[in-house]
Parts: structure tokens; C-alpha cells; sequence
């Protein structure tokens, strides 16, 4: 069982970046997925989920500008982010059946 998260990188203020966790080994579209972050010196906190039936719920400090989404064809799940903040910096991870993805980091800065 394997997620494996990419698209991390170096962003302005307010631009976007989308994320990607794709699962292989047993997790398939009926997973939940989710997706949290750790920033440094901080614990690791929740940040978006979608459920096996494409229902999605949100951090507050997100809504309104992250979107979470499947491809069930290619067990994937994205995270668009836009309207970055530089807040939202930290290293993203994907979470399914209980397994940790490696993460990728965003880093938001001017």
C-alpha cells in the first residue's frame, strides 16, 4: 500500500499550486482521502478529506479556496490550492487507510 504526493513547490502570494496523491496496493476510489500539513515547529493539522462517495470537507482557514477532487480511473486525489497565503507554507501529506503518504513542500513566499 503505497500514496505517493507531488506538486509542491515555490509559490507567490496569492498564486495557486495543485497537489497530487496517487495510492496504489489496496487503496482504491472507495478510500477516503485526506490531506494535512505541518509547518515548522508546528503539528500536523488537517487541511481537506474527500470520501469514497465525493463528499469533501475543508479547515476552516481553507474554505473557499482549496478544492479537493478524485480521479477514480487513476486512484488519484488532487488538492488545488489557489489564493495562497504565505501561512499555508509547510509540508503537505496525503492520509488513506491508514497510511502516510511522503509529503511535498509548499513553500509560499515573495
Amino acid at each position: 500500500v503505497q500514496l505517493q504526493a507531488s506538486g509542491g513547490g515555490l509559490v507567490q502570494p496569492g498564486g495557486s499550486l495543485r497537489l497530487s496523491c496517487a495510492a496504489s496496493g489496496g487503496i482504491n476510489s472507495f478510500n477516503a482521502v485526506g490531506w494535512y500539513r505541518q509547518a515548522p515547529g508546528k503539528q500536523r493539522g488537517f487541511v481537506a478529506r474527500i470520501s469514497g462517495g465525493g463528499s469533501t470537507n475543508f479547515a476552516d482557514s481553507v474554505k473557499g479556496r482549496f478544492t479537493i477532487s478524485r480521479d477514480s480511473a487513476n486512484n488519484t486525489v488532487y488538492l488545488q490550492m489557489n489564493s495562497l497565503r504565505i501561512e499555508d507554507s509547510a509540508v503537505y501529506y496525503c492520509y488513506s487507510a491508514w497510511v502516510w503518504g511522503r509529503g511535498t513542500l509548499v513553500t509560499v513566499s515573495s
